[in-house]
């Protein structure tokens, strides 16, 4: 007989708070109890284990005090406040070269892979993906399908970056020029790297890009529905060498942009963010966004 079992059917007399508190931890960590769900009532609580409500408060004060539980509102249950199945690394920032290629080799071991972004182009979500298509091609890690959307801003967009840093130079067309041939560059790359994991592993993939009607000021990763990635795109002044000549530019650095991790292990809050994102790329996806031609 398990030591809940032993406490809540009699055998053992009034478990103490702490032994109370322990048996709903091991709820919460075991999935019994999940994330942003409300805490029993003190009076089902009690009734349950048999003891006053006034033990019940302070095995909830020490859940509390673990960070198992919200702040306490009255008149309303506490909630879960953090995932059920373990206890929670604080997950720090990272730049966008760093970070997102180990989360793509998570979201890859998965059986079916599905991954969503939003950038300005696909440069940065290319260069992450050349170790989980390694690791495929060595048959360390088999997804059964790939399935990837794309969004990047239109071909005949005013971007609102990159651009001149002087409007008067008469150097927007070239700049403009310049980043279409990136983004449809790296596109090409990314649907010939991915669909040849049909031919060659038999994985179901499908990839579709589609273009913007705006110039996106954020960069979003969504890996199979379970975990956003956001960073802003911050513009700078820089100097750019495009057709053998020196041009300043505003621009922005995607690789350099610090990635802010959401998942949905990670509490109400975090799990509110990565549903809002992913109907937000859904919404843009079946609008806005538009069939995609990668050609010069």
């Amino acid at each position: 007989m398990t030591h809940e079992h032993a406490a809540v059917n009699g055998v053992r007399n009034r478990p103490s708070p702490a032994e109370v508190a322990e048996i709903l931890t091991e709820r919460i960590r075991s999935g019994r109890l999940k994330s942003g769900e409300r805490m029993p009532t003190q009076e089902s609580l009690a009734e349950e284990f048999g003891v006053e409500r006034r033990a019940v408060r302070q095995a909830l004060d020490l859940l509390r005090e673990a960070g198992l539980l919200t702040a306490a509102v009255k008149g309303a249950p506490a909630r879960i406040a953090l995932p059920a199945e373990a206890d929670p690394a604080v997950e720090e920032p990272q730049q966008t070269a760093a970070g997102l290629g180990p989360r793509l080799i998570e979201a890859f071991e998965k059986p079916h892979v599905r991954i969503d972004a939003v950038s300005l182009t696909a440069e940065s979500l290319n260069m992450a993906l050349a170790e989980p298509l390694q690791l495929i091609r060595s048959g360390r890690i088999t997804p059964e399908t790939v399935k990837v959307r794309v969004m990047v801003p239109s071909r005949d967009l005013d971007l609102a970056f990159p651009r001149p840093a002087e409007e008067e130079s008469g150097d927007g067309q070239l700049v403009h020029d310049h980043w279409l041939s990136l983004r449809n560059n790296h596109g090409a790359v990314l649907r010939h790297s991915l669909r040849a994991l049909r031919s060659t592993r038999g994985i179901d993939v499908e990839v579709t890009l589609r273009a913007l009607p705006f110039t996106p000021p954020v960069k979003l990763y969504l890996l199979n529905g379970s975990e956003a990635l956001f960073a802003f795109y911050t513009v700078t002044k820089r100097e750019e060498q495009i057709d053998d000549t020196p041009l300043e530019i505003f621009d922005v650095l995607g690789s350099n942009s610090m990635l802010f991790p959401f998942g949905l292990g990670g509490g109400a809050r975090d799990e509110a963010f990565v549903k809002q994102a992913q109907e937000w790329f859904d919404g843009l996806w079946g609008t806005l966004a538009k069939g995609i031609t990668l050609g010069s």
